[in-house]
């Protein structure tokens, strides 16, 4: 059943993305946070001199339950939210959608899977999900201290859903996260995205 659930929610990353790697990435407007805090102090605008990693996010997907049950998730927001890295989980399903919640279902989730992001962006109506082309979750991006967009894609290069493959598994955004962080050029800036289809309105 769980390969079946697997197979049903891999989803395809499209060829043509809606942003281009090396380019400037696109400012946009938070509605809600799952903390209180302002959610104006998460626009790009105001991050400048931060790392940035969007990490779309969807709890009830497999493929984002391999990273979060195994650990494998929060252990690399803690390590880089660490690091100063600012890391945005964002959870784009719409109202009526699995996946969807309210700030309150937001913030409960955060601590039962003891996240370590910097926050939660509530995005129900798909405009920054739509706006960066996301596809899966998980999908992933990197955003340097420029405001550059340096990597989107995979977290690695297993898509599947066995914890197991973690340990075997080139981790993409750790290592476009460890090149950033050095000054260095990205060597893989894009890759192709696996898991559940985001679930937009």
């Amino acid at each position: 059943m769980k390969s079946m659930i697997a197979l049903l929610c891999l989803f395809a990353s499209l060829s043509v993305f809606a942003i281009e790697t090396g380019k400037p990435a696109p400012d946009y407007k938070i509605n809600r946070v799952a903390t209180n805090r302002d959610p104006d102090q998460f626009l790009l605008k105001n991050l400048k001199g931060k790392v940035v990693v969007f990490e779309w996010l969807n709890h009830g997907c497999p493929f984002v339950r391999k990273h979060y049950d195994s650990g494998n998730m929060q252990a690399l927001q803690k390590k880089y939210v660490n690091q100063g890295v600012v890391w945005l989980s964002v959870i784009s399903s719409a109202k009526g959608k699995q996946g969807y919640v309210e700030v309150e279902d937001a913030l409960k989730e955060m601590k039962s899977n003891k996240s370590a992001a910097t926050d939660v962006i509530l995005d129900p109506e798909g405009k920054i999900g739509l706006l960066y082309g996301a596809k899966t979750t998980p999908h992933m991006y990197v955003i340097n201290k420029e405001g550059v967009l340096v990597y989107q894609g995979a977290i690695d290069d297993k898509p599947d859903t066995e914890q197991g493959s973690i340990l075997s598994a080139k981790n993409y955004v750790a290592e476009a996260l460890d090149l950033t962080l050095a000054g260095k050029p990205v060597s893989q800036g894009t890759t192709k995205a696996y898991g559940c289809s985001v679930k937009y309105k």
